[in-house]
Parts: structure tokens; C-alpha cells; sequence
């Protein structure tokens, strides 16, 4: 067990981990530290000098990132000195740095704005005829663009480049204050992971091309989720807006910190799928080839299970365990069978040791608790034997349509997809982000979302659908 020590900071008596960095104490209490360099995941650098705090005995301020949690010690962060000195700092990282915060992606997001309204409203000292200039739009690719008048050099990128991802696309060049950032000769920003990057930059030095002048980060709305790109269930900020009149859309994904499955960050295929989620949406229920209300719709599916003794109810792996729950409740009360056979989503290319996974859905791991079969052979044993297949949102058919011919089918997508157009019934449904639910990803950890989205015409969840011909059930008619 680790030694703990009693120390004090601003006047509070606090304990903490013997040999711990002071800055990670800071900021475990919310004790507001200004940092521009530091990131607990890539380690301390030292090199923005902006986390000075004043140590009772020390002749001079010491940078909290370098500094070890000792016996007695104590802090201030706020003494009159320490305000002085930070803001000598921004004087000097101000020097050279662009005015052009109105037409920054990183505007309400960024730190040398907030550190500069809490430490600053000053004129500058140091009157320079004409500042140091730099490339204002490097491409660096993998969708990064790079201002270099912006950067700060706090190197936090350089870092994740070679002690993250290993890679080494990034460093600095040149010395003193005509240093920048940037990619070196015939090696550009390519790893898959490299636009967490963007999120690592305290300032505008580093962008998203996808989202680059897309929204003002403070008309939106953020709620906590998880990313559907594969297995590992990242955690995930999802960054939409309901504009007046219009419909609410989502315009990022950002990585959440959790520890136990994705730390700080997240790949580049998970944040850009983010665009799936608006394209080719099932706005309307079909029966029979035409338009259609969806409780019509609703009511073609209990009429035909209600009729058919040999149905089959196959499932995505992409349905929360609640969906999943109430559809195997549903398929054993009409005695059909139920099945997860979904090969299409394994991508034996995709996987990495790091965060990727060659399985492609998110809850696969949610059919074993819940009793569910995915394996081939008791699929194909259910279909050829079915003449009803209701399909909840599993794709597999897209690569087998010709499979279907002759069976009657009941189709319940987020999306279009190629089964739709073999479906005698199609029930639109809530996407991914639109429904809340419990996902059990790769490693075993449950994982729990509640959507935020407020969609015009907001789809029914599978749940709803099956809870609605539940009630028909009971009353013993449509």
C-alpha cells in the first residue's frame, strides 16, 4: 500500500500519495492550475512554465508537474506572486500569437483564452514592429490541419506521436521562437489514431478538417455515450445541435476518460463514424412496396407472427441488452426462434493492440448473457426451417439477398439497407445514439448510455416495438 502524507494547499489540509506528482493532486481536488504542456496520460514535459505554485521554503516558484507530494509540505496557488508570474508567462507566449480568435475552431475551447481572461487584461510590455510568422493552413493529413502562428510548442502532440502511438510523424524544428511544429519530409500524419491530436491541443494550433468551420462549440449540446465502431466501446462526448426549425444533428464525437477501456482517447474510424448515424436514415414504415405509418407497420408484424408457426428473430449484435432481452422475451412467447449469426461485422484487418477490434459491433458479448445463439449452424437450422424472418437491424442478408426469395420478411432498421428492398413490412427505428441502453463490450464491463438527441420525428426504439405487440398479445387483438 502506498505511503500517504499530509500536506497543505491553499489553506486546506489534504492527503495525498507520497512521491506523487503535486499537479495531479491539483487537479484530482479541482484546484484550478493553469497548464498548457502537462497531460496525465503522455507525463510531465515542463516546458510551458504555467503551473508555478509557491512551496513554503522554496526561494522560487516550482512548476507542479516536476514537483514530488512531500511530508509538511505547503502550497499556494493563488498567492499574489504566483498570479504575477503566470501572467509574465501569457505576456511572453502572447508575443507572437495571433489575434484571431474569431475566426478559430478552438474559440470557447480554448485554454490560453481562459488562462488569459483569468490572469491577463493587459497591454503588452514588449512592443515588437513585426511579429514572427508562420504557416497559418499545414496539412499534415489524416484530417489535422496545423496553424503554426497558433501553437504554443507545449509539444503535447510531439509526445503522443512517440510515446502513444509510436509512430514519430511529429516534432519540432527550428530553434528559440521561430520553432514550430510539423510532420517531417515525406511522412505525414497518418497513424490511426492521429486526430486525438486535435483534442490533446490546448489552443487552435491543431484542427479537424471534418469539423473546421462547421459549428460555434457554444450553440451546442453535449451528452456522455459510447462509440459503435467496434467491440471495445469507447467513451465517447457527443457534440450535436437542434437548430430552429431544422432536425437536432450530431457534428462530433470526442473521447471520455475511462480508465477501465479507452484512458483519454479514441481512434480515427470511431470519431468519423459520427456521419453514419445522419446518412441514409429509414424515415418511413413500407408494407407491401408502398409508404406507410409505422403502427400499421407495427400491426403487419403481430399479425404475421401471431399467424406463423416457423419464425425466425435474428439480431445485431448492435442492439442494448434491454433490446435484446425484450426480443428473446417476445421470440420464446411466440415460440419463434432467435439467433445472432452476424460474421459481416468481424474484420479481421481492423483490429490493433491498442483500442481497435476486429469485431465491429458493440454489445456481441450482450448474446451470451442474454442466451442468445450466434453460431452458424443452429442459423441455418432455423432458416431453412422458417417461412417468416423478422430481422432487427442485422445486416447479414445485404451480402445474401438471395436468400430470402420466397420467405416472407418483416424488416426493423435504423437504416436502409439492401434487405429492405426484400421486405414485405419495414418498421423504421431509433439509431444507436438515439435510444438509451446497457452495452457489454469486449473486456466484459457493462457500460451504460442515455441518448440525448431530440430528433423531429423521433423513431420508436425495438423495445417500444416489441412492448407495443406485447399489448396486442394481451388483449387478443390488432
Amino acid at each position: 500500500m502506498s505511503e500517504m502524507v499530509k500536506l497543505i494547499i491553499n489553506d486546506q489540509e489534504m492527503e495525498a500519495e507520497k512521491g506523487s506528482l503535486l499537479i495531479d493532486k491539483l487537479l484530482d481536488e479541482d484546484i484550478h492550475i493553469p497548464h498548457f504542456c502537462y497531460h496525465k496520460a503522455l507525463g510531465k514535459d515542463g516546458n510551458c512554465r504555467m503551473c508555478m505554485v509557491e512551496i513554503a521554503g522554496q526561494k522560487r516558484p516550482q512548476i507542479a508537474c516536476d514537483t514530488p507530494v512531500k511530508e509538511g509540505m505547503v502550497v499556494s496557488t493563488t498567492s499574489d506572486n504566483i498570479m504575477a508570474v503566470r501572467r509574465d508567462i501569457l505576456e511572453l507566449e502572447l508575443i507572437n500569437h495571433p489575434i484571431d480568435c474569431p475566426t478559430c475552431d478552438q474559440a470557447g475551447e480554448c485554454k490560453l483564452q481562459d488562462f488569459y481572461m483569468e490572469s491577463g487584461f493587459y497591454e503588452s510590455r514588449i512592443n515588437v514592429e513585426e511579429k514572427n510568422h508562420a504557416r497559418k493552413r499545414e496539412d499534415l493529413g489524416s484530417n489535422v490541419m496545423l496553424d503554426q502562428e497558433r501553437c504554443v510548442l507545449c509539444t503535447r502532440c510531439v509526445r503522443f506521436c512517440s510515446d502513444i502511438t509510436g509512430t514519430n510523424e511529429l516534432g519540432v524544428i527550428n530553434r528559440a521562437d521561430h520553432s514550430v511544429i510539423g510532420t517531417f519530409p515525406g511522412r505525414p500524419l497518418s497513424n490511426p489514431y492521429a486526430m486525438n491530436v486535435v483534442d490533446l491541443c490546448p489552443v487552435g494550433a491543431l484542427t479537424s478538417k471534418d469539423f473546421r468551420f462547421k459549428q460555434r462549440v457554444w450553440f451546442m449540446e453535449t451528452f456522455n455515450s459510447i462509440c459503435n465502431g467496434c467491440s471495445k466501446g469507447c467513451n465517447i462526448f457527443v457534440d450535436h445541435r437542434k437548430e430552429k426549425y431544422e432536425d437536432d444533428k450530431i457534428f462530433r464525437f470526442r473521447p471520455r476518460l475511462n480508465n477501465d477501456v479507452n484512458g483519454y482517447f479514441m481512434c480515427d474510424y470511431g470519431r468519423l463514424s459520427y456521419k453514419n448515424e445522419e446518412e441514409n436514415r429509414l424515415e418511413k414504415a413500407i408494407v407491401n412496396g408502398k409508404e406507410d405509418t409505422t403502427s400499421n407497420a407495427i400491426a403487419a408484424l403481430y399479425t404475421e407472427v401471431a399467424k406463423n408457426n416457423n419464425a425466425l428473430f435474428l439480431v445485431s449484435p448492435n442492439l442494448c441488452l434491454e433490446e435484446l432481452q425484450n426480443v428473446k422475451a417476445f421470440a420464446d412467447a411466440v415460440k419463434a426462434n432467435i439467433s445472432g449469426y452476424s460474421p459481416q461485422y468481424i474484420d479481421e484487418t481492423f483490429g490493433d493492440d491498442y483500442l481497435k477490434k476486429n469485431d465491429k459491433s458493440a454489445n456481441r458479448a450482450s448474446f451470451k448473457e442474454v442466451g442468445i445463439s450466434e453460431d452458424e449452424s443452429s442459423f441455418k437450422t432455423y432458416f431453412d426451417a422458417a417461412s417468416l424472418i423478422v430481422v432487427f437491424d442485422n445486416n447479414y442478408f445485404d451480402d445474401n439477398i438471395e436468400l430470402l426469395t420466397g420467405k416472407k420478411v418483416i424488416s426493423c432498421f435504423s437504416h436502409n439497407a439492401k434487405t429492405i428492398e426484400k421486405s414485405d413490412v419495414a418498421i423504421p427505428t431509433a439509431s444507436f445514439y438515439e435510444k438509451s441502453g446497457t452495452y457489454i463490450n469486449i473486456d466484459g464491463i457493462k457500460q451504460k448510455t442515455v441518448s440525448g438527441m431530440k430528433r423531429n420525428n423521433q423513431a420508436k426504439t425495438i423495445s417500444s416495438i416489441v412492448e407495443t405487440i406485447k399489448t396486442m398479445i394481451e388483449k387478443g387483438n390488432i
